[in-house]
């Protein structure tokens, strides 16, 4: 069908308005007068990006940052992230539905709150999946190091930025060369990955719980106090990023009244549980404090704890694939959001050339790897985490705002496949828990998130003041 959205209207500063061609949406493409996103990317595809950009983080680099600040009671603190992410993931699904187009959280607000909004969040959604990209490649980092380790060659954390730039210029590589490439990629990793984890978490819960093994000294479900839950929960919100990620790939996504929902919640859903157990694995294994000790691959320790050489071995696998699977899905989600932004004209139009031969947006590709790079080699693992949560938290919050303006005025061309159960109390209830939950970041993310903002609104003022996106609202 053709999408009827208004395209919007004025000029940047280069003369460039938002494109206004006719774009036509068929079962395997998506297709304009001079591009074409091909729809590769079923169910299965949406569930990997979702699911493979989420658990990594969550599972491999955040157990032992977690439980050093909240105790067993980090469980909580996942728990709270899913739901603020599934609070989101529904208004979300319906907006993707009514708008099944690349860029996602920015496509959505744009139409729906307005140029200036779009434009601050769709540049600060290019950061805040840079942020999180090189957080997820410096756990990459760590986990290669580990493995190396674990195979008899030791050669110290020096190694750790190298390895982590190196694949990161590799994933950004391997997305030019095609969607569908990247996509089989995510497939297997995902795959592969949640086997070894339900065959792990499993054994760890029995142990827990003291089915099998020894049972181990229990500790102060919250050592420290209720607060320390709440900053926790902002901390480790980067794990939730990738739902929202499957709505930026929605020009490419096969049947996306149906898929896109689906992956959306499931994907929240089902790392959600895998989460919450794996701290409660974690904790029984060892106290909080020897976990904070461990750091970023304190399950690798977990994993010996249970099953010796094979868990940490297990393990480490484990940990390469996750961050190398939230690495890729979000190089490419971050190249689709600068596409849709350089569509509409609040970048140059050179942003959004469609590489001939592999059908795939490779100046925008560029444009997502070469900062990643540059934050990689900070190494600055929390700090990372917390700027991307906080970007997205945004975004996320005026995802909600957007579906209740599109709401009460349902412009004609407003028609999703899929709604809200719950409307109005749902994406309020998700705005509020949102922009709440950026209260609890350390002060140092909140001014790096503040003035990436600022950076986003003041580029819209001398580039792109003229341009307007809002729909018929």
């Amino acid at each position: 069908m053709a999408d009827e959205t208004p395209p919007g209207g004025g000029t940047n500063i280069e003369g460039e308005a938002p494109r206004s061609e006719p774009t036509i949406e068929t079962d395997e493409a998506t297709i304009t007068d001079d591009a074409e996103l091909e729809r590769t990317l079923g169910l299965s595809g949406g569930l990997a990006i979702g699911i493979g950009t989420m658990i990594g983080a969550g599972i491999f680099v955040f157990p032992g940052l977690a439980a050093g600040r909240a105790g067993p009671a980090a469980a909580g603190s996942f728990a709270i992230g899913a739901i603020i992410a599934l609070l989101v993931a529904l208004p979300a699904s319906e907006l993707a539905t009514a708008m099944p187009k690349s860029g996602g959280g920015y496509y959505f607000i744009s139409r729906g709150l307005g140029a200036f909004a779009g434009a601050v969040v769709g540049l600060s959604l290019w950061f805040g999946l840079v942020f999180a990209t090189a957080f997820y490649l410096v756990g990459f980092g760590f986990y290669a190091v580990d493995t190396l380790a674990e195979i008899g060659l030791a050669v110290g954390e020096g190694l750790v930025i190298p390895l982590a730039l190196l694949f990161g210029a590799g994933f950004t590589v391997l997305n030019v060369t095609g969607t569908e490439n990247a996509a089989k990629l995510q497939n297997g990793i995902v795959a592969l990955l949640l086997s070894i984890l339900v065959v792990f978490l499993l054994y760890g819960s029995l142990d827990a719980i003291g089915l099998i093994g020894e049972p181990g000294a229990p500790e102060t479900f919250a050592p420290f106090g209720p607060m320390p839950v709440l900053t926790t929960a902002a901390l480790v919100f980067t794990s939730y990023l990738g739902f929202a990620q499957v709505a930026t790939v929605a020009g490419e996504m096969q049947d996306p009244g149906r898929n896109l929902p689906l992956a959306m919640v499931g994907s929240v859903l089902v790392v959600g549980v895998l989460y919450v157990l794996t701290i409660f694995v974690a904790t029984s294994a060892f106290g909080s404090a020897r976990l904070a000790e461990l750091g970023e691959t304190a399950m690798v320790e977990v994993g010996r704890h249970f099953l010796g050489t094979a868990g940490a071995l297990a393990i480490v696998f484990g940990g390469l694939l996750a961050t190398m699977s939230s690495a890729n899905a979000s190089v490419l989600s971050t190249s689709r959001a600068i596409y849709a932004v350089s569509k509409d004209a609040l970048l140059p139009r050179w942003a959004s050339r469609i590489n001939l031969r592999y059908g795939t947006p490779h100046v925008a590709l560029g444009m997502a790897g070469g900062p990643v790079l540059v934050l990689v080699a900070t190494g600055r693992v929390e700090i990372l985490a917390e700027v991307a949560s906080f970007l997205h938290l945004v975004m996320y919050g005026l995802i909600c705002v957007a579906l209740i303006a599109l709401r009460r005025d349902e412009p004609e061309w407003y028609d999703p496949e899929f709604r809200v159960p719950g409307y109005p109390l749902v994406p309020a209830l998700g705005a509020l828990a949102s922009f709440a939950l950026i209260g609890f970041m350390q002060p140092a993310s909140q001014v790096i998130g503040i003035a990436i903002m600022l950076l986003a609104a003041g580029w819209y003022l001398y580039y792109a003041r003229d341009v307007t996106l809002k729909g018929a609202l």
